[in-house]
């Protein structure tokens, strides 16, 4: 038990050990999301059941995003580190967690009386019977942005010490939580054991963080008095992210309302596709941007610029490095992933089809996502908010503006719909409507992504000279591992047969393994630095004796 304990608690170091840590134990938890979004697909389809179940997270998730203020690790972890002895840092922990329990418990008991007055907003497509359901739902989950609060405020005392495999293990539990509600507690309770599930994942993610931060001694407890002034920079500086993260969720507040006037179904399609992109940047762009962000925020405090822009260099070649074939196969596999993934029970053809063409819309912007990811943190770590938040709020209209323009567009213009649907290959599928909605965020993220590459190297230095040739680089080597999938999806479908599991997961494994081989071999080839630097990497990780041992609270 001692040697699991330091196992999960030990340090860190390197940027790409610990961005590849991250995404390893990151993969675990995205399995689990996968299953945990078969489970409920298979068990509801495309249906108004799991359209509830979807809409019921966002008043939660906005409460979560508006604890932020408080418990954001962009915030807290620059802070933090700005301490230098043990007492002022957990005098500093013990007042942000203070000011945000009772800030959170009164949020969240105003925002429990005041849900019937506010979900005809978010669903007024739903019948009145959906809507109680919905009322139910939300308020058992305004437990979780008080639980994923307190686990935010742990993992940013956590990531301090470059602690991050016990912080990415907490998303593994998080979906575990959700799962055993899914095949315990639903066949007890229905639908609303799902709901506990979630609550119970919520603890969960909480709690496994909780004996790290015990043995570094920063447990927090009730601060009997506050420095207002130490409160007030954490939410200055929290204040541009977190107002950003709300308006994402109240972006995706809009599109769930405009969702719920679709077909029924529309808000799961959106949803499941939109998991299933989330899959490439939590386990590729998240975990570079977590594993950089310590980097960041200490090259920047000790003026040192140059690691600062190498940090931030080095983390945007690798993101693009492995987003742009994913984009690639994600589009071209669209059909065999979905299938495969969610392809059972309830989930008919019709929610396949419709799925994979909005997984494909979302792969379109998965690059912008990845990075604006990295270039975010860039910002915060540096302490320059401004320029995020303007650019957050303008992209957040534009998704809102392109959505409602193409539904009325296509209001106004089916053969608009009839063109769109041939592209995608969904022709006479009903609902395909949802479809603009996808592409609607997807435009607005790459604008989003541009004018932030814009402003960064406006405000901290030209970059784009030493990204340009390992960008073109990948960029061919991704157009060739589409093609070569994409013809051998032809030569799989011969040999496999493609109504069963086995059949599509075959040819689409093979296809886009028979893509990555050529892309492999072009990068040798082009003798591709990224490349090199990751095998480097992998051979220190594991031909590399790591010695465990006991951790000093003090960094380095």
């Amino acid at each position: 038990m001692f040697r699991l304990f330091t196992f999960l608690n030990r340090e860190t170091n390197g940027l790409h050990q610990a961005a590849f840590l991250l995404a390893f134990a990151s993969i675990g938890a995205k399995l689990l999301a996968v299953l945990r979004d078969r489970l409920l697909a298979g068990s509801f389809g495309a249906d108004r059941a799991l359209d509830i179940y979807y809409a019921s997270f966002r008043l939660p998730d906005l409460l979560y995003v508006l604890s932020l203020f408080l418990v954001s690790t962009t915030a807290l972890i620059p802070l933090f580190l700005e301490k230098k002895d043990f007492i002022s840092r957990r005098l500093f922990i013990n007042q942000v967690f203070t000011i945000f329990f009772f800030s959170i418990v009164a949020l969240g008991v105003i925002t429990f009386f005041l849900v019937p007055c506010i979900i005809g907003v978010i669903a007024p497509g739903f019948s009145a019977e959906d809507t109680s359901v919905l009322i139910k739902f939300s308020r058992i989950l305004l437990l979780s942005p008080f639980l994923l609060g307190l686990s935010n405020l742990v993992s940013s005392v956590i990531q301090s010490f470059n602690r991050f495999f016990v912080y990415a293990l907490s998303g593994v539990l998080y979906n575990a939580g959700i799962i055993f509600g899914l095949l315990v507690l639903y066949p007890v309770m229905g639908i609303n054991g799902v709901i506990w599930g979630v609550v119970a994942g919520a603890l969960l993610h909480f709690l496994i963080q909780v004996p790290s931060l015990v043995s570094l001694g920063f447990f927090p407890r009730f601060a009997l008095s506050i420095s207002f002034k130490e409160i007030k920079r954490v939410v200055a500086l929290s204040l541009p992210r977190t107002f950003g993260l709300t308006l994402h969720q109240l972006v995706l507040l809009v599109i769930t309302a405009m969702a719920s006037l679709l077909a029924a179904g529309s808000i799961t399609i959106f949803n499941l596709a939109s998991n299933l992109q989330a899959i490439p940047l939590g386990v590729i762009a998240l975990s570079y941007s977590v594993a950089a962000f310590p980097t960041l925020a200490k090259s920047f405090i000790n003026q040192k610029k140059e690691d600062f822009i190498f940090a931030v260099d080095s983390s945007f070649r690798h993101i693009i490095f492995w987003l742009l074939p994913v984009t690639v196969l994600f589009i071209v596999l669209r059909a065999q992933i979905v299938r495969v993934l969610l392809g059972a029970g309830a989930f008919s053809w019709t929610d396949t089809r419709l799925t994979a063409a909005a997984l494909a819309l979302f792969a379109v912007s998965l690059f912008a996502q990845g990075l604006i990811l990295l270039l975010v943190r860039a910002f915060y770590a540096a302490g320059k908010t401004r320029a995020p938040l303007v650019i957050n709020f303008i992209s957040s209209v534009l998704i809102i503006i392109f959505a409602l323009g193409f539904l009325l567009i296509l209001k106004h213009s089916a053969g608009i719909l009839t063109v769109f649907d041939r592209i995608l290959r969904v022709e006479q599928v009903s609902g395909s409507a949802v479809l603009f909605l996808p592409l609607a965020y997807s435009l607005g993220m790459i604008i989003n992504f541009f004018f932030l590459f814009v402003s960064f190297e406006r405000i901290f230095g030209r970059i784009l000279d030493r990204i340009k040739k390992s960008v073109v680089q990948v960029f061919l080597t991704s157009l060739l591992i589409g093609v070569v999938s994409y013809f051998a999806l032809s030569v799989f479908d011969d040999l496999f047969g493609l109504d069963t599991f086995f059949g599509v997961f075959m040819q689409g494994f093979l296809s886009g393994l028979s893509g990555l081989f050529a892309g492999f071999v072009l990068l040798n080839l082009l003798k591709n630095k990224e490349l090199k630097e990751i095998t480097t990497s992998l051979q220190k990780r594991f031909t590399k004796r790591v010695i465990i041992r006991p951790e000093p609270e003090e960094l380095p």
